[in-house]
């Protein structure tokens, strides 16, 4: 490698590495399985985190965004890469004047999403001047959303309020992420198309418009089996990919775009365990791929050079240590104190959370081309 790996190896690590092909091919993807369904893309910054990953996913240009802090559609609005934009976790009044804000400085459109009639109260008094707002539908998740009859009463709430104004209606069908099985995932997709159309139908039957209509996750963008009434679709993770997507069928490791670098730190004879440098906060503790690939603990090793997969997994996350068992001695000697690995993990959004500064950008053939800078935090 070269960049911050040349001089005979040394990197301070741990260190989030991007590969930049992938990316780009995943984005592709994404974009012209959106265009094959006759929708709009606005894919989700949450992972990424990064501005030059937006216009990645936009393929080199602007274009909408979703997001899921303030802090996300500050940077954003400010580097002019997104002047629509959608925060998809619930409003609150506190938020407000940060938004009123993006709106004065850089002319963002920045739309809100409730999902109660108090809540939308809540905004509307709290509210200098007047706001987009989505209502969010419970489309299966039954994570935040009102099922799709109750969308109505939310609607009227917004669309009589002094500072709001209806755009539509959104939802996010989180529970594709429970199946490995595709025709499972198209279900989830139509339960998605189902829950908005039928609410964004009952809110227009009242006399309101909705023109907005917007769903997704990874997995149902690209099984949908079609996406009629719906007007735009979201997706974050597929950009990057990650080891609980793979085990879903959904990638294979050569699309894993993000991975961890980090150094081996010591060798465990006791445990038959090599020590790395990258742990909990580093990779975090998310496991949801042993779901389907059990073996997987908290991240699967790959060469640091090539990136090739390694059969070997970080099985204990402490805070600023993982712990990796080995079946031979040899391994030993294959990776010696000092050696850098890098690590793929389970969920990559989570993963790009850990504190990073920035991702090391790399080539298709593992050089470091670039470093871009990412965000974290709500403030």
């Amino acid at each position: 490698m070269s960049g911050p790996w040349s001089g005979g190896g040394v990197a301070d690590t741990p260190r989030l590495l991007l590969d930049l092909a992938r990316l780009e091919a995943n984005a592709a993807r994404m974009r012209s399985r959106a265009e094959a369904l006759g929708v709009s893309f606005r894919p989700h910054f949450k992972t990424a985190k990064s501005v030059e990953v937006h216009r990645v996913a936009h393929g080199g240009g602007t274009g909408p965004a979703t997001v899921s802090t303030m802090k996300e559609a500050e940077v954003l609005a400010a580097s002019g890469q997104a002047t629509d934009i959608l925060l998809a976790a619930t409003a609150i009044p506190a938020r407000l004047p940060r938004a009123e804000a993006l709106a004065r400085h850089h002319g963002t459109r920045l739309i809100l999403v409730v999902d109660s009639p108090e809540m939308a109260g809540l905004l509307d008094a709290a509210a200098g001047a007047t706001h987009e707002v989505l209502v969010e539908v419970d489309s299966g998740e039954h994570r935040a959303g009102v099922p799709p009859e109750k969308a109505l009463a939310v609607a009227r709430a917004i669309h009589g309020s002094r500072n709001l104004r209806l755009a539509g209606v959104m939802t996010h069908g989180g529970h594709s992420y429970g199946s490995a099985d595709n025709a499972s995932i198209a279900d989830v997709a139509e339960q998605e198309r189902v829950a908005t159309a039928s609410a964004a139908g009952a809110i227009r039957g009242a006399g309101m418009e909705t023109p907005i209509v917007s769903v997704g996750s990874s997995p149902t963008l690209l099984h949908a089996r079609h996406l009629d009434g719906v007007t735009e679709i979201r997706a974050g993770v597929g950009l990057f990919w990650d080891l609980a997507q793979m085990s879903r069928g959904q990638c294979g490791w050569d699309d894993l775009a993000l991975s961890v670098l980090s150094t081996v730190i010591g060798h465990n004879r006791a445990s038959m365990s090599l020590v790395l440098d990258a742990g909990a906060l580093a990779l975090s503790k998310d496991v949801t791929a042993n779901a389907f690939a059990p073996g997987t603990a908290y991240g699967t090793l790959g060469d640091a050079e090539t990136g090739a997969a390694l059969p070997l997994h970080v099985l204990h996350a402490y805070q600023e240590h993982g712990m990796v068992p080995v079946p031979y001695e040899s391994w030993f000697e294959r990776l010696p104190v000092g050696a850098l690995v890098r690590v793929y993990p389970n969920h990559a959004c989570l993963t790009a959370a850990g504190g990073y500064g920035a991702y090391e950008v790399l080539d298709g053939t593992g050089n470091a081309i670039a470093r871009w800078p990412r965000i974290d935090g709500w403030h």
